[in-house]
């Protein structure tokens, strides 16, 4: 729809976000995923914002997650090293088993200012 906006203008390093919706189906890989991964987070440049679960839904008729997460990274390269490390990957396909949900990363960029849109 605003394909548009992903021009090659837009080379600038802007921050980006991981955006994590999850349901958890088996506890038995968070103490250890927690332990460790939140020291990947840091060391890959990350830094998490939330990691809750508490939420309040304000409008929409989707269900709540249980647990919802915002990370943000230096860049798409620091959060895509991150992803996709040899560290990461056995914490990654413990989660991957003992939950379900959404991973999603997000540009810290402003539409408005990329189209040059009037507010």
């Amino acid at each position: 729809m605003l394909d548009f906006l992903h021009s090659s203008q837009i080379n600038k390093v802007m921050k980006y976000y991981s955006v994590a919706e999850l349901n958890i189906t088996s506890a038995r890989w968070i103490p250890a995923y927690v332990r460790n991964v939140t020291k990947m987070v840091e060391k890959f440049g990350g830094r998490y914002l939330s990691r809750t679960t508490n939420m309040e839904k304000m409008e929409g008729d989707r269900k709540l997650p249980q647990l919802f997460l915002i990370i943000e990274w230096p860049s798409k390269e620091a959060m895509q090293n991150f992803y996709h490390s040899e560290e990461y990957k056995p914490f990654l396909e413990s989660r991957l088993k003992g939950s379900n949900g959404e991973f999603i990363l997000v540009p810290g960029e402003d539409v408005n200012q990329l189209a040059n849109i009037p507010n």
